[in-house]
C-alpha cells in the first residue's frame, strides 16, 4: 500500500532525536573559556573596577554583549574567576597530597611537593585566575564570599596533615594553625613581586621557601 506523500513530508519535517547544534552552541564551552582567559587577565592586570565587559568581549575576540550570553553580570563573572582557579589548584595539590606513595614520604618532602605547586598555580602558565582573588577578594558579594571561602578551606585543609607531622617531629616549632596562615601568606604574598624574567626559578624558590620554614632544610 503506497505510503501518503503527506506522511511522507510530515517524516522529513520532523527529523528523530535530538536536534542539531549550532556551531555557535558547539563552541559554547571554548567561548566560555576564552571569556574567563581574558578577564582574568584584564582584572589582574587593570582591577575589576577599571576593567568593562567591553574590554572582557573585545580581549576574547566576541562582541560587545557575548559575556552576558554566558554570564549574568560582571560580578558573575569575577566569581567564575575566582572559582575556575580555586578549582585548579584543587586539583593539583590533590593531585600531589593524595597520590598514592605521597604519605609515606618523610613530612619535609611532603611539605616541599606542596609548596612548589602552589607557586606553580601562582606564578606558572596561566596563572592569573588564583592572583584575581587574592587581589579582588572584597569585590565579591557577601554570598560567593562564603562559597570562596569554603573552597579556600577545603585547600588549605590539604597542608594541615603535612604541618602536623612536622611540628610532631619537632622540624616546624610554630603551632600548625598559626604555621599554615604564615606559609600560605608568605608564599601567596610573591604574585606581588615575582618576574619570570628576572626572578629565581620555582624550584629556587620552593628552596628558598623550605630553607625558611623548617629547621635542617
Amino acid at each position: 500500500m503506497p505510503v501518503p506523500k503527506a506522511l511522507v513530508d510530515a517524516t522529513h519535517k520532523r527529523p528523530r532525536g535530538r536536534p542539531r547544534k549550532t556551531l555557535d552552541a558547539r563552541d559554547d564551552g571554548n567561548r566560555r573559556q576564552a571569556l574567563l582567559a581574558a578577564a582574568a587577565q584584564l582584572f589582574r592586570r587593570k582591577g575589576f573596577s577599571a576593567t568593562t565587559t567591553r574590554d572582557i568581549a573585545a580581549a576574547a575576540g566576541m562582541q560587545s554583549g557575548s559575556p552576558f550570553y554566558h554570564f549574568k553580570s560582571k560580578d558573575a563573572l569575577l566569581y567564575a574567576v575566582m572559582e575556575e582557579g580555586m578549582h585548579t589548584a584543587l586539583e593539583r595539590q590533590r593531585s600531589v597530597a593524595l597520590v598514592p606513595g605521597h604519605a609515606g614520604k618523610e613530612p619535609a618532602l611532603q611539605l616541599q611537593e606542596l609548596v612548589y605547586s602552589h607557586f606553580e598555580v601562582l606564578l606558572g602558565p596561566g596563572n592569573d585566575f588564583v592572583p584575581v582573588m587574592l587581589y579582588e577578594w572584597r569585590s565579591l558579594q557577601p554570598r560567593q564570599r562564603k562559597s570562596m571561602a569554603t573552597l579556600v578551606a577545603t585547600y588549605e585543609s590539604l597542608w594541615m596533615p603535612v604541618l602536623s607531622a612536622l611540628h610532631a617531629s619537632g622540624q616546624l616549632r610554630a603551632p600548625v594553625g598559626l604555621s599554615r596562615l604564615l606559609i600560605l601568606g608568605a608564599l601567596n604574598w610573591s604574585v606581588q613581586w615575582f618576574d619570570e624574567k628576572k626572578s629565581a626559578s620555582v624550584q629556587d624558590l620552593t628552596d628558598a621557601a623550605m630553607a625558611l620554614f623548617l629547621r635542617d632544610c
